[in-house]
C-alpha cells in the first residue's frame, strides 16, 4: 500500500512539472517543437538564408542527442517576406502544430502584423530577425526579444562615422519604404537633430519594384558625398553596381541585414564594393587573420557537413548558425522548466555569452528592461577580397 502511495505521488508530481505536454504546448518528454516564419523565396529570399543556417545548427544539435534529453523539431515556413502569409503561417504554427513558441522569426514586415496575435496567445517571439527599434519596448512587445542590434542605434553609429569622417559634406539615404528602412532614416534625423534637412537627402524604394536605379541617378545628382543604403540584399547590390556604373564615388555604407559578401557584394560585382563599410558583429570567415581561429574553424567544419554544396561567403547562414547557438543556450538554461515563462526568463537571462564566430570584445548580455540581444557591433570595409575591421567596438546603450 505504501509502495503504490509512492508511485501515485511521484505520478501526480511528474504531471505537476513545468515541463508536462499537457500544461506546456509542443512539450514532450522528447521533444520541444519551435516554428519559425522566413523569406525562403521573394524580395529578401537571400536573408531567407538565416532560416537554413538555423536549421542546419538545430540538425547538428540533435544529432548530438538534443538538449536535456529532447530533440528539437524546428517547423518553419516561407513567407515570401509578405505579411498576410506570415499571418496564415504564424496562426497555423500556433493552433494546429502547437509550438512551444516562436524562435527567429525573419521580416520586419510579417512580424509587426502577427506579433500582436502571438502576445494575445501568449507565445514568446524570441530572437526575432528585426532590429526594428519597436520591437526593443517591452512595454509594448513584453514576449519579444530581439536578435539584431537595433537599426536606430546602427543608424546612429553610422551618421556619428559619418560626422567624423565628412564632417562638412552632404549624405544620401536610399531606404526601404517600411519600418526597416524608415528607422534608419529616424536614426539620422536624431542624431543631426537641425542640421538633419541641410545635410541630408532621402529617397525610398517599394520592396515590389524591379529596381532603384532611378533613386540612386537622383540621389548623385544631389551632391551628397556619402551614401547610405538601408535595405535588403537585392535592392543593396543594385545600389552599388548602380553608384559605380554612373560614376558616382561616394562613400558607401549598407546595413547589417545587406552585410553578406554572397548576397550583396557578388551580385554587386566584387570589384565595384571596394571600399563599401558596414557595421557588424562578426569574424569574416574570407579574412586569412581568422584562418586559424577555433570559432571560425569550428563553423566551417560545421558548414562542410550540414550545408554541402552552399555559399559559404553568404553571412546569412553564419547569422543562422549564430541564432542556433544562441537557441542551444537558452534551452540549456531553462533545464526541465520549459515552460513559455522560463524560456523568456531565460531569453532575457544571457550573461557574457560568448558567440565564437563573433568579433573579440563583443558578448551577449539580456535583462528584463530591455529586449535586445546583440547590443555591440563595429565597423569594417570591403577590401577587394575581405572585411577589414577598424574603430572600436561600440556598444548600443552609449551610442
Amino acid at each position: 500500500m505504501l509502495m503504490r502511495w509512492k508511485t501515485v505521488a511521484a505520478l501526480a508530481l511528474l504531471l505537476s512539472g513545468p515541463a508536462f505536454a499537457a500544461e506546456e504546448p509542443g512539450i514532450s518528454a522528447t521533444e520541444i517543437k519551435i516554428g519559425g516564419v522566413f523569406p525562403f523565396s521573394g524580395p529578401a529570399s537571400s536573408i531567407g538564408l538565416v532560416g537554413r543556417g538555423l536549421m542546419a545548427y538545430i540538425q547538428s544539435v540533435n544529432d548530438r542527442g538534443g538538449i536535456n534529453g529532447r530533440k528539437i523539431n524546428y517547423i518553419a515556413y516561407d513567407d515570401a517576406y509578405s505579411p498576410p502569409k506570415a499571418v496564415e503561417h504564424i496562426r497555423k504554427l500556433v493552433e494546429s502544430d502547437e509550438v512551444s513558441f516562436m524562435f527567429g522569426q525573419l521580416g520586419t514586415p510579417g512580424i509587426s502584423a502577427t506579433a500582436k496575435y502571438l502576445r494575445s496567445k501568449g507565445v514568446p517571439g524570441i530572437a526575432i530577425m528585426s532590429g526594428s527599434s519597436k520591437f526593443t519596448d517591452v512595454a509594448n512587445y513584453p514576449l519579444t526579444t530581439t536578435g539584431l542590434v537595433s537599426y536606430d542605434t546602427e543608424g546612429k553609429i553610422y551618421a556619428k562615422y559619418l560626422t567624423r569622417a565628412l564632417p562638412n559634406a552632404k549624405y544620401a539615404i536610399l531606404y526601404q519604404n517600411d519600418d526597416l528602412g524608415k528607422d534608419y532614416v529616424n536614426a539620422f534625423k536624431a542624431f543631426l537633430g537641425k542640421e538633419f534637412d541641410r545635410k541630408v537627402v532621402s529617397a525610398s524604394y517599394e520592396v515590389t519594384e524591379p529596381t532603384v536605379d532611378s533613386q540612386v541617378v537622383n540621389l548623385k545628382s544631389s551632391g551628397a558625398d556619402a551614401l547610405v543604403i538601408a535595405g535588403t540584399p537585392k535592392f543593396a547590390a543594385q545600389a552599388i553596381r548602380q553608384a559605380s556604373v554612373i560614376g558616382w564615388k561616394a562613400t558607401v555604407i549598407i546595413n547589417f541585414p545587406s552585410g553578406s559578401v554572397g548576397g550583396t557584394l557578388t551580385p554587386a560585382g566584387l570589384d565595384k564594393s571596394v571600399g563599401v563599410i558596414v557595421g557588424t558583429t562578426n569574424k569574416d570567415i574570407l579574412d586569412p587573420a581568422w584562418k586559424d581561429d577555433p570559432g571560425v574553424q569550428a563553423y566551417r567544419t560545421f558548414f562542410d557537413k550540414y550545408l554541402p554544396g552552399a555559399d559559404i561567403t553568404n553571412g546569412s547562414y553564419l547569422t543562422g548558425y549564430q541564432q542556433g547557438l544562441l537557441l542551444e543556450q537558452i534551452l540549456k538554461q531553462c533545464g526541465n522548466d520549459l515552460s513559455r515563462k522560463n524560456i523568456l526568463a531565460q531569453a532575457k537571462n544571457l550573461k557574457n555569452f560568448i558567440i565564437p564566430t563573433a568579433l573579440p570584445g563583443i558578448k551577449v548580455n539580456t535583462s528584463d528592461a530591455e529586449n535586445m540581444i546583440w547590443t555591440q557591433m563595429r565597423l569594417q570595409r570591403w577590401t577587394g577580397t575581405s572585411w577589414e575591421a577598424f574603430g572600436e567596438v561600440l556598444d548600443a546603450r552609449s551610442e
